[in-house]
């Protein structure tokens, strides 16, 4: 199935969509600018290439992932952390690319939330099947500060509960250039990503790629 054939970019419109108290999804913000941000994560993933990382339990995660910025995610056996550095290469993350500071920081401004400048971008590809289970984002040093989650590619449903990883969750599906927004009382809610659909999008082909600032330091 081919789902630009459901893909809103060719009419401009954008509006926003409440999932609950201090969580929005801005529905098709970034679709203009969407193959500038693929341009730029291509230039990051070319020197940080996508790697299935390793949680603290040996699972192997099904997205692969990427960072940029003065902080990069890092997940091993040791732990979920922030790093300076690319473990692997041992070499400092790529600079984030300033059309992504950018766009991060207008869609926040747009859901309510000012002078958010990320120093973390994570990026995660997802393939036909790869899912992200119900998780906090817990490990930056501040929770003042938003998430701010870019989708680009095929579609995905994105799972957003409560406090607790039992609580009752919302199905939020997300298309190509849809931004989801959380912070405030929303900030520590778990959320995830169900399996993800085969699929096809021309920008993409059949991935899915999830870009998500953070201030980390």
């Amino acid at each position: 199935m081919n789902y630009d054939l459901f893909d809103l970019s060719n009419n401009g419109d954008t509006w926003t969509e409440e999932i609950c108290k201090d969580a929005l999804v801005l529905r098709q913000f970034a679709v203009a600018q969407a193959p500038e941000l693929m341009q730029a994560v291509t230039e990051v993933t070319t020197q940080a290439p996508f790697r299935h990382m390793q949680t603290p339990g040996g699972y192997t995660m099904s997205a692969s992932l990427s960072s940029c910025g003065s902080m990069g995610w890092v997940s091993d056996r040791v732990g979920y952390r922030y790093s300076s550095h690319d473990p692997q290469s041992k070499q400092p993350w790529p600079a984030m690319p300033e059309i992504l500071s950018k766009l991060a920081t207008e869609a926040a401004e747009a859901a309510g939330y000012h002078r958010f400048y990320p120093d973390a971008c994570l990026i995660n590809r997802y393939t036909p099947g790869a899912k992200m289970s119900l998780h906090q984002d817990r490990n930056e040093r501040d929770y003042d500060a938003p998430i701010v989650s870019v989708s680009l590619g095929v579609p995905a449903t994105f799972l957003f509960g409560g406090m607790q990883r039992g609580d009752k969750t919302i199905k939020v599906p997300l298309a190509h250039g849809d931004v989801v927004v959380w912070g405030g009382e929303s900030r520590l809610k778990f959320h995830g990503i169900l399996p993800i659909k085969a699929g096809y999008h021309s920008l993409t082909g059949e991935d899915r790629i999830n870009i998500t600032f953070r201030v980390a330091g």
